[in-house]
């Protein structure tokens, strides 16, 4: 399961992404990653001093199908990015945009669609 402190989860936030990261599409996901963004807002308290957290948020639209079809895609996507978050480099934020194709695919085919994405932005060479 994907940490409560490594999710994105102010529109602002995904939204800066969005507009400011390096992108990379795949058949069945987009991938929008911003390295080391000094504007999201981290999850701490101001009197703390930790290192910047790698944050990961998810959109699936109604696109993708109905909310029974939309959940299943994003616990599989959030499964699959939990085991691939100590492989991005620290601070850094990313976005993962479903489409469509995703309601079919299986969480293997998910999986392949994120480490190319992630090689194809130089964050990771992808888990095994």
């Amino acid at each position: 399961m994907l940490p409560a402190a490594a999710r994105l989860t102010s529109s602002q936030d995904f939204g800066l992404v969005v507009r400011r990261g390096r992108r990379a599409g795949r058949p069945r996901l987009v991938m929008h990653a911003l390295a080391s963004p000094a504007d999201i807002s981290a999850p701490t308290s101001p009197t703390r001093t930790e290192p910047a957290r790698t944050r990961v948020g998810f959109v699936v639209s109604k696109a993708v199908g109905n909310s029974v079809v939309r959940h299943r895609v994003s616990r599989r996507l959030r499964h699959q990015m939990a085991e691939r978050l100590g492989l991005l480099p620290a601070g850094t934020a990313v976005v993962v945009r479903a489409l469509a194709p995703a309601a079919a695919a299986t969480s293997a085919e998910l999986g392949r669609d994120l480490d190319a994405a992630l090689r194809r932005l130089g964050l990771a060479g992808g888990a095994s």
